[in-house]
Protein backbone atom coordinates (compact mmCIF):
# COMPACT_ATOMS: atom_id res chain seq x y z
CA UNK A 1 0.00 0.00 0.00
CA UNK A 2 1.24 3.48 -0.81
CA UNK A 3 2.04 5.76 2.12
CA UNK A 4 0.07 8.97 2.44
CA UNK A 5 1.19 11.99 4.41
CA UNK A 6 -0.79 13.02 7.49
CA UNK A 7 -2.00 16.33 6.03
CA UNK A 8 -3.47 14.67 2.94
CA UNK A 9 -5.06 11.95 5.06
CA UNK A 10 -6.67 14.52 7.37
CA UNK A 11 -7.96 16.47 4.35
CA UNK A 12 -9.64 13.30 3.10
CA UNK A 13 -11.24 12.73 6.50
CA UNK A 14 -12.47 16.33 6.59
CA UNK A 15 -13.97 16.01 3.11
CA UNK A 16 -15.68 12.72 3.96
CA UNK A 17 -17.20 14.02 7.18
CA UNK A 18 -18.39 17.23 5.55
CA UNK A 19 -20.13 15.21 2.85
CA UNK A 20 -21.77 13.05 5.54
CA UNK A 21 -23.03 16.13 7.40
CA UNK A 22 -24.23 17.69 4.15
CA UNK A 23 -26.12 14.51 3.22
CA UNK A 24 -27.78 14.34 6.64
CA UNK A 25 -26.08 11.08 7.59
CA UNK A 26 -24.46 12.78 10.59
CA UNK A 27 -25.61 15.80 12.60
CA UNK A 28 -22.17 16.32 14.10
CA UNK A 29 -18.82 15.02 12.88
CA UNK A 30 -15.36 15.28 14.41
CA UNK A 31 -12.02 15.51 12.72
CA UNK A 32 -9.52 13.00 13.97
CA UNK A 33 -8.03 14.26 17.24
CA UNK A 34 -4.72 16.04 16.71
CA UNK A 35 -1.85 16.41 19.15
CA UNK A 36 -1.37 20.14 18.67
CA UNK A 37 -3.41 23.21 17.84
CA UNK A 38 -0.80 24.02 15.18
CA UNK A 39 -1.41 20.72 13.40
CA UNK A 40 -5.16 21.33 13.53
CA UNK A 41 -4.87 24.98 12.50
CA UNK A 42 -2.89 24.03 9.39
CA UNK A 43 -6.05 22.26 8.20
CA UNK A 44 -8.43 25.16 8.85
CA UNK A 45 -8.17 26.84 5.42
CA UNK A 46 -9.08 23.56 3.73
CA UNK A 47 -11.80 22.82 6.30
CA UNK A 48 -13.33 26.28 5.83
CA UNK A 49 -13.28 25.88 2.05
CA UNK A 50 -15.08 22.54 2.32
CA UNK A 51 -17.63 23.90 4.78
CA UNK A 52 -18.39 26.69 2.34
CA UNK A 53 -18.72 24.18 -0.52
CA UNK A 54 -21.05 21.88 1.46
CA UNK A 55 -22.93 24.60 3.33
CA UNK A 56 -21.69 23.33 6.69
CA UNK A 57 -20.19 25.09 9.67
CA UNK A 58 -17.17 24.32 11.81
CA UNK A 59 -16.17 24.80 15.41
CA UNK A 60 -12.58 24.79 16.63
CA UNK A 61 -12.38 22.55 19.70
CA UNK A 62 -9.42 22.72 22.08
CA UNK A 63 -11.16 21.06 25.04
CA UNK A 64 -13.07 18.12 23.59
CA UNK A 65 -15.89 16.48 25.48
CA UNK A 66 -14.49 13.52 27.38
CA UNK A 67 -17.02 10.76 27.93
CA UNK A 68 -17.18 7.00 28.14
CA UNK A 69 -18.05 6.87 24.43
CA UNK A 70 -14.38 7.09 23.41
CA UNK A 71 -11.12 6.10 25.12
CA UNK A 72 -9.79 8.93 27.27
CA UNK A 73 -6.35 8.78 25.63
CA UNK A 74 -7.95 9.40 22.24
CA UNK A 75 -9.24 12.86 23.22
CA UNK A 76 -7.61 14.22 26.39
CA UNK A 77 -5.34 17.13 25.49
CA UNK A 78 -6.21 16.83 21.80
CA UNK A 79 -7.49 19.36 19.27
CA UNK A 80 -10.39 18.81 16.89
CA UNK A 81 -12.57 20.46 14.33
CA UNK A 82 -16.30 19.84 14.69
CA UNK A 83 -18.50 19.91 11.59
CA UNK A 84 -22.25 20.52 11.65
CA UNK A 85 -24.95 22.01 9.47
CA UNK A 86 -27.55 23.34 11.91
CA UNK A 87 -26.59 25.78 14.66
CA UNK A 88 -28.69 23.96 17.24
CA UNK A 89 -26.37 20.94 16.93
CA UNK A 90 -23.38 22.95 18.15
CA UNK A 91 -25.55 24.43 20.91
CA UNK A 92 -26.53 20.90 22.02
CA UNK A 93 -22.87 19.83 22.05
CA UNK A 94 -21.83 22.85 24.12
CA UNK A 95 -24.75 22.35 26.53
CA UNK A 96 -23.74 18.71 26.94
CA UNK A 97 -20.19 19.80 27.83
CA UNK A 98 -21.62 22.30 30.34
CA UNK A 99 -23.92 19.69 31.86
CA UNK A 100 -21.05 17.24 32.25
CA UNK A 101 -18.92 19.94 33.93
CA UNK A 102 -21.79 20.74 36.32
CA UNK A 103 -22.26 17.04 37.16
CA UNK A 104 -18.53 16.71 37.88
CA UNK A 105 -18.58 19.86 40.05
CA UNK A 106 -21.59 18.52 41.98
CA UNK A 107 -19.96 15.12 42.47
CA UNK A 108 -22.81 13.57 40.48
CA UNK A 109 -20.92 12.37 37.38
CA UNK A 110 -21.35 8.64 37.93
CA UNK A 111 -23.83 5.88 37.18
CA UNK A 112 -26.79 6.93 35.08
CA UNK A 113 -25.64 10.55 34.78
CA UNK A 114 -22.29 9.47 33.39
CA UNK A 115 -23.89 7.00 30.99
CA UNK A 116 -26.40 9.60 29.83
CA UNK A 117 -23.61 12.00 28.81
CA UNK A 118 -21.97 9.29 26.68
CA UNK A 119 -25.31 8.28 25.14
CA UNK A 120 -26.24 11.86 24.27
CA UNK A 121 -22.83 12.42 22.73
CA UNK A 122 -23.27 9.31 20.62
CA UNK A 123 -26.69 10.50 19.48
CA UNK A 124 -25.26 13.90 18.51
CA UNK A 125 -22.75 12.01 16.37
CA UNK A 126 -25.70 10.13 14.80
CA UNK A 127 -24.45 6.74 15.96
CA UNK A 128 -27.01 3.90 16.09
CA UNK A 129 -28.00 2.77 19.60
CA UNK A 130 -26.20 -0.56 19.23
CA UNK A 131 -22.96 1.21 18.27
CA UNK A 132 -23.21 3.55 21.26
CA UNK A 133 -23.81 0.60 23.57
CA UNK A 134 -20.85 -1.31 22.10
CA UNK A 135 -18.45 1.66 22.21
CA UNK A 136 -19.29 2.35 25.86
CA UNK A 137 -19.05 -1.34 26.81
CA UNK A 138 -15.69 -1.83 25.07
CA UNK A 139 -14.09 1.34 26.44
CA UNK A 140 -11.74 0.50 29.29
CA UNK A 141 -9.76 3.78 29.12
CA UNK A 142 -12.11 6.03 31.09
CA UNK A 143 -11.72 9.37 32.79
CA UNK A 144 -11.26 9.25 36.56
CA UNK A 145 -13.27 12.01 38.24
Amino acid sequence: MRNIDSYSYQCGVIDCFNEMVYAGVKSLALSHPMDSAEERDALLPYARELCQRYGNQLYIEDEPLLSDLFPLSLNRGKHNILFYRAGHVLEEYLRLKERKAALVAEGAYFGGNRSQVAWEYGRLLSYPAESIRRLIAENTDREQV
